[in-house]
């Protein structure tokens, strides 16, 4: 099967062209050894089937980072080139364009972005561009899917240029200085009025309340999915699943083969919560607690990717992050957890280094609330007044910024710059942002509901062994003198392993204070995430260093919730 690799620089649209090609089997893969994605479908090109692979984008062949990296060691798959150009930064962009050429590769360019070039007042000689390059050229817009068939119908004319030298760093800027020359006419105009929306998003005066009202818009979003997904879809399938669970609990009777598949009645029914089965709380938590979310998140993340805005809110917090040991993209994983922590953790994967994915997938774990634990703390908080609330929150994130700090000083390892090209802004085609969408949520049952399944079931299994009151025993001698806190909270604070929102709502029957209240959800936010934060944990750092970041987050909360407890009851 012909392999064919599309390779382009960052943000022009190159992801675009690869789902033009491809139908929906797609998959994304992590390049062995690394965390970097990249993307493979197949399609019926030039009458056969050929395997497509999007690169990930990259500036130039002699890499600076890790993903340009794999960009250049994916391009010896290549029997055919697919070079993606962005028409509006055509000089740029041909760096790339003659390193390819100096590769023994068959190659076509996509001229994409065409029609942005023409409303940037920007002309370019195609037939030109083609007699210089000695390959053909094809202007596309990719967002609309002008130009495909033309691209798809002359891959069969891609090739190779004859006896091309390599050439140095400065030969090829010399030569791309003359194509631009002959090939490129640039005429004045005056900026419209999203030149002027775009220069005000990355301006801090203009950018920052405007990245803050984006993100509002965001999280309503993401609710407004999840919240009707549940309600509409989810919770009824479950209603109808419930006659079905019940009885098989009656067939099973009492005994531990009933705690693990069904777990514990609450006040004799199931809970599909509390229950703490495999096939009760096993499925409803994955499925009907953290999938809405996920595909909620996964839909706006994709409208923010396609329209251009990511790399503006990267850019504006690009300074702030580099001091927590990571760089603009930190501001993904945040962004994303405020609404669920799952797919905040599995963002960490936009960052290069090892260093930078586990500072920023402590700090998530450890100081950003999910959008259900927020609303129990207004909920908990609010009769009390906004001091309280503001109290949690600053906490929240004062802790944040000192531990990134901390651990930006104390670990090892590389925290590289990031080179960010700012893209026009574009309108998202609601179909591509269809499947993104699909292709993440596929990813995400099948490979992150399994380590969902497997955190519930050990929860189970401690709790029907007794384990999980044996260590409420144990601790709340302790919790009630450093925390002051009651020894109920204990279990509290167990609870919180598999659900923080619902652990949260616990503390409201054991009569706390106001005082008591801002100490127990401060600690509940800070320790261990819950059970499906936990699990991708695992699964995007690995059992050592996911070890390494709990502990971390335990000795914050101690720490925190001790001094917090000082400070407010003395």
């Amino acid at each position: 099967m012909k392999r064919i690799v599309l390779m382009g620089n960052p943000n022009i649209g190159k992801s675009v062209v690869f789902s033009r090609l491809t139908g929906a089997d797609v998959i994304t893969s992590n390049y062995p050894g690394t965390t970097v994605d990249f993307s493979r479908g197949k399609a019926r090109l030039m009458g056969e089937v050929a395997e497509l692979i999007d690169a990930p984008g990259t500036y130039s062949l002699e890499p600076s980072n890790r993903a340009e990296e794999v960009a250049a060691e994916v391009l010896n798959w290549a029997d055919l080139i697919i070079n993606v150009v962005d028409a509006t930064n055509l000089e740029r962009n041909l760096f790339l364009t003659l390193e390819l050429l100096e590769k023994d590769r068959p190659l076509i360019v996509a001229l994409n972005m065409w029609d942005e070039a023409g409303r940037s007042g920007i002309e370019i000689d195609v037939k030109g561009l083609e007699e210089r390059l000695q390959v053909p050229v094809v202007p596309t817009v990719a967002l609309t899917g002008e130009g495909i068939s033309e691209l798809v119908g002359r891959m069969a004319e891609a090739r190779h240029p004859a006896e091309l030298e390599a050439r140095s760093e400065e030969e090829r800027w010399m030569e791309i200085g003359r194509i631009t020359k002959e090939v490129q006419t640039i005429t004045h105009r005056h900026p419209t009025v999203w030149d002027r929306i775009a220069q005000a998003s990355i301006r801090p005066a203009t950018g920052i309340p405007l990245a803050l009202c984006i993100i509002l818009a965001t999280f309503w979003l993401v609710r407004l999915i999840g919240e009707s997904l549940i309600e509409y879809i989810f919770d009824p399938l479950f209603e109808l699943y419930l006659p079905i669970v019940t009885a098989i609990s009656d067939w099973l009777g009492p005994g531990f083969l009933h705690d693990v598949l069904i777990g514990h009645l609450i006040d004799g029914e199931i809970d599909y919560v509390q229950s703490l089965g495999m096939l009760t709380t096993g499925l409803y938590v994955p499925f009907a607690m953290v999938l809405p979310y996920i595909v909620g998140f996964y839909l706006a993340l994709s409208l923010l990717e396609d329209s251009g805005y990511l790399p503006r809110l990267a850019t504006l917090s690009d300074n702030v992050f580099h001091k927590l040991g990571m760089h603009g993209h930190g501001i993904v994983p945040v962004f994303l957890g405020l609404g669920c922590n799952v797919p905040g953790i599995l963002a960490t994967r936009n960052l290069e280094t090892r260093k930078q994915r586990f500072i920023s997938a402590t700090l998530l774990g450890l100081a950003v609330p999910c959008t259900a634990k927020t609303a129990m703390i207004f909920g908990v908080l609010g009769p009390y007044g906004m001091g309280y609330l503001i109290l949690v929150f600053s906490t929240l994130a004062a802790v944040y910024v000192a531990v990134g700090l901390i651990l930006n000083h104390f670990l090892k390892g590389e925290c590289p710059e990031i080179f960010l090209e700012i893209p026009p802004y574009r309108r998202p085609s609601l179909s591509m942002v269809l499947k993104k969408t699909w292709m993440r949520v596929r990813w995400f049952l099948s490979e992150a509901i399994p380590y969902l399944f497997l955190g519930v079931f050990l929860i189970n299994v401690l709790y029907s062994l007794g384990l999980l009151q044996w260590l409420g025993d144990v601790f709340s001698p302790f919790m009630e003198s450093w925390l002051g806190l009651p020894g109920d909270a204990v279990t509290v604070l167990l609870v919180g392993f598999l659900r923080k929102d619902l652990a949260v709502g616990m503390l409201l029957p054991l009569g706390l204070d106001a005082e008591q209240l801002v100490v127990a959800t401060t600690v509940l936010s800070l320790y261990f995430p819950c059970v499906a934060t936990f699990a991708v944990l695992i699964k995007e750092l690995g059992i050592v260093d996911t070890l390494k970041s709990t502990a971390v987050m335990a000795v914050t909360a101690l720490l925190v919730g001790g001094a917090m407890h000082m400070v407010l009851m003395g």
